[in-house]
This record gives structure tokens, C-alpha cells and sequence, in this order.
């Protein structure tokens, strides 16, 4: 029988496309970015190329590392970046494939949830989007086994992206992973400015924040909504932008990293 896999689309672009450089670069920036704690639930990370957001990305998924025995199933949401979207979309594979191989899809996490009207099977939203992709190598070197449940976040009341994350929410073996980076092409102060106040608001759980804010807004504004209703809090791990990392100061994309515990 076939196995349907989504191929990586943006290996040697984002990140090594080759399997022993992207080993090197993964545990170089969790090498270079520690961080302990206790065990999370949930991790809001970067999704730029490992370059310029894989330093602070690394800083979150350090987290996993001591409780790596407790992970096996993680959920990944990020925003849709190239296909017009609304609701959430699963997509239509069986496995997710990077340079460190294959990762299975958690087809009892995707059964729980497909009965939802806001999540449907759509393909095309998952071909080409990075916002996921980019988290795998990442939970592949530190977890030595998990399956893996992706979601593409459209325009959504976070209300509804709420829901789903609550049929998945008490499974004590389940990893939520939020993707989102911060403001766009400002100036590295403006910028600065800009990301210090959409971080306090995460940290508040202020939602809704929005596309200028966040640009995984509608998949962050849905892990806001349920941790209000559940009495949790968000801690700030990280706050950089490519300013600080790989890039210019002139126009920067920002980042933080943040847990759930």
C-alpha cells in the first residue's frame, strides 16, 4: 500500500536540506539557547529560516529535552501563508516527511477532532506552508518518538480554535506547539517597541491580537482564549528579533519564544 507523504517544501532554504548539517545546526542553537524547567504543556516558537529564529526557537523546545519520555503526540498550529483559508485545515497524508525522516500522523488526535464544522481536510493549505515544517526537526531530535497532529490555522474566532485545542487538551502525553512570529519589516527599534508590547499582551492573554501583531495571530489567539478559561498562564522565554541574529537592522521580522506549564 501507498503511504501519502507530504514532502518537505522548504528544506535548504529555511533550514539544511541535508541530514547531518541539519543535525549539526539543530543541536548547535539548543546547545547555544538553554533553558530548564518544568515539564509544558504548550510552546509558542518562530517559524523564519533556523538562521535568523532557530536561536530562539531552540530556546523553547530546550524544555523538552529532560521530559522527552513524556511526549508522544504533538499538535502543531501556524498560519497559512500562501492559501486563502478559513477555519483549520488537516491535511490529506499520512506522514510528515523532513531530512531526519518521517514523522506519522496521530490519526486518534485528527478522529477527535474532525467532526468539528471550522476543521476540514484540505491538501493544498499544508503543501507548501513552512509555519509547521519548520518546528519538525526540532521535536524529531529531542523526542525520540511522537506522531504528529498538523494544523493550518485560516481566519478563525479564536473561540473556535479554542475548541479544538479543548478535545486535545487533557491528554497528559500531548504537546501543543503555537506557530507564530511577531511584527514585520519595521525598523529595528519600531520593532522593539512593537514586539515588547504584543509579548506583555500574550503574556496577558489579551486576545485578540492581530496580523500586525503576530502573523500566527488566529492559532495564538485560540491557545489564549483556552488558557483564560482554564486559570493557566504564559511565560516569556525569548524576545529577539533578525536584527539581533542574521539580519539587518533596517527591516526586521520578530520573535519569541514562550511556555505553557
Amino acid at each position: 500500500m501507498t503511504i501519502a507523504v507530504r514532502e518537505p517544501a522548504v528544506a535548504g532554504l529555511f533550514y539544511p536540506d541535508n541530514r547531518s548539517e541539519l543535525l549539526t545546526q539543530v543541536e548547535d542553537q539548543l546547545l547555544q539557547n538553554p533553558c530548564s524547567g518544568e515539564r509544558p504543556k504548550a510552546l509558542i516558537v518562530p517559524h523564519a529560516g533556523y538562521i535568523y529564529s532557530g536561536g530562539v526557537a531552540a530556546r523553547a523546545f530546550n524544555l523538552l529535552r529532560p521530559h522527552s519520555e513524556h511526549f508522544s503526540k504533538v499538535t502543531v498550529l501556524g498560519p497559512s501563508h500562501r492559501v486563502p483559508l478559513e477555519g483549520l485545515a488537516l491535511p490529506d497524508c499520512d506522514s510528515y516527511r523532513t531530512p531526519l525522516g518521517d514523522v506519522a500522523l496521530d490519526q486518534q488526535g485528527i478522529d477527535q477532532i474532525a467532526d468539528l464544522p471550522q476543521v476540514q481536510q484540505m491538501s493544498i493549505a499544508h503543501a507548501q506552508e513552512h509555519s509547521l515544517e519548520v518546528q519538525l526537526p526540532f521535536l524529531q531530535v529531542l523526542l525520540p518518538q511522537f506522531k504528529l497532529l498538523p494544523l493550518v490555522v485560516g481566519r478563525c474566532p479564536s473561540a473556535l480554535v479554542a475548541e479544538v485545542l479543548e478535545r486535545l487538551w487533557d491528554d497528559p502525553n500531548r504537546l501543543v506547539v503555537i506557530s507564530t512570529d511577531l511584527s514585520h519589516f519595521h525598523d529595528y527599534q519600531d520593532a522593539c517597541h512593537l514586539d515588547r508590547s504584543t509579548s506583555d499582551l500574550i503574556c496577558q492573554l489579551r486576545e485578540p491580537l492581530m496580523g500586525e501583531q503576530a502573523c500566527g495571530c488566529y492559532p495564538l489567539n485560540g491557545l489564549l482564549n483556552l488558557l483564560k478559561q482554564r486559570g493557566m498562564a504564559v511565560e516569556l522565554l525569548d524576545l529577539k528579533n533578525s536584527g539581533d541574529t542574521a539580519g539587518s537592522k533596517d527591516r526586521v521580522v520578530g520573535y519569541g519564544a514562550y511556555a505553557v506549564f
